[in-house]
């Protein structure tokens, strides 16, 4: 049978946005359909089933806290730089250290800071409205957890929405050549593993150890604990004030992804710096973000205003008992 030349120049094109994700397609046109783009998803999917390689590589302390501390570092890259500065500029910093906070975000292979910073703004501008990218009220758990981004519609960065942080090249280089930064990092850690083998071989790791666990344990715990802010997010928690949208709080989520799972808090005012808005509402992004302003690497830090910290009204109280779920 002969082969259909426009599904292979499509596969073709997939291929080459692995590489280059500004790629257009074969007719030079932008519009993507709706489904998954299933060749696309291999490398995702590849990152997953490599965690089952933990059962050849073994473990060792060192290899477990590289893990947990490379996931603090890029759950901040993440939380802090992409969403709070990339997305909602809630403070200001220098061109040098938004572009290495853009890279260490790059990091955890969930793309390039305008793409997630411009998808982000959609989600915002019609939060659990049909032309919300990722709302599981409109499009269900799989689809707002993580099938979203798979998807060709939402493949595309939309420039538009980001104009004013697409003007700076270094971060345009990390959005279009979006493998470059991770493949590195993988590169990098296990170099890392193999040096710690030669010089320190009592603490029993190596090369493929330090990349199981560093790199691919470590990025598929960092996406699914960023992804169940899109999901879980608007579907369990309290809600403190009466959004026009499904967005709740819930402690351990705040707790797993350094202050994002305040996100009642954040869809009623998310333009602060700041998600967790009462003193017990644990949020470790902005203590780091604090820190950084004391060292004055940042600032123009954007507070919560007085009047969002005022009491509740008693109908904004029974609207927000009324919305609680477990």
């Amino acid at each position: 049978m002969e082969a259909n030349p426009h599904t292979t120049v499509s596969r073709w094109t997939t291929l080459l946005r692995w590489f280059d994700s500004y790629t257009e397609n074969d007719d030079g046109s932008k519009q993507e359909g709706s489904g998954v783009d299933w060749l696309r998803t291999i490398p995702f999917v590849g990152i997953h089933l490599a965690v089952l390689a933990v059962f050849w590589v073994g473990w060792s302390p060192v290899a477990v806290w590289a893990a947990v501390l490379l996931y603090a570092l890029r759950m901040f890259a993440i939380t802090g730089f992409y969403h709070r500065y990339f997305s909602h500029k809630s403070f200001r910093t220098s061109r040098t250290l938004q572009f290495v906070f853009g890279v260490i975000g790059a990091s955890s292979v969930q793309r390039g800071p305008l793409w997630w910073a411009a998808n982000h703004r959609i989600h915002h501008a019609h939060a659990d409205h049909p032309e919300d990218v990722h709302s599981p009220l409109q499009h269900g758990f799989l689809w707002s957890h993580m099938c979203w981004f798979l998807s060709r519609r939402h493949f595309r960065t939309p420039l538009e929405k980001i104009q004013d942080f697409s003007r700076f090249p270094e971060l345009r280089f990390l959005d279009r050549y979006d493998v470059v930064v991770p493949t590195l990092f993988g590169i990098s850690v296990f170099l890392f593993g193999e040096v710690l083998a030669y010089v320190r071989p009592d603490l029993g790791t190596n090369g493929w150890q330090m990349l199981v666990w560093g790199f691919v344990i470590s990025t598929v715990v960092l996406y699914h604990m960023t992804f169940t802010i899109t999901s879980l997010a608007h579907r369990v928690g309290h809600r403190r004030y009466d959004t026009p949208d499904s967005s709740r709080n819930h402690f351990i989520l705040a707790l797993l992804t350094f202050g994002e799972g305040w996100h009642n808090n954040h869809h009623f005012y998310p333009s602060s710096a700041r998600q967790g808005f009462r003193w017990w509402e644990l949020d470790l992004t902005y203590y780091i973000l604090r820190v950084f302003q004391l060292m004055g690497l940042i600032w123009e830090v954007r507070p919560v205003p007085a009047k969002v910290l005022q009491p509740l009204s008693p109908q904004s109280v029974k609207n927000a008992d009324r919305q609680k779920v477990v």
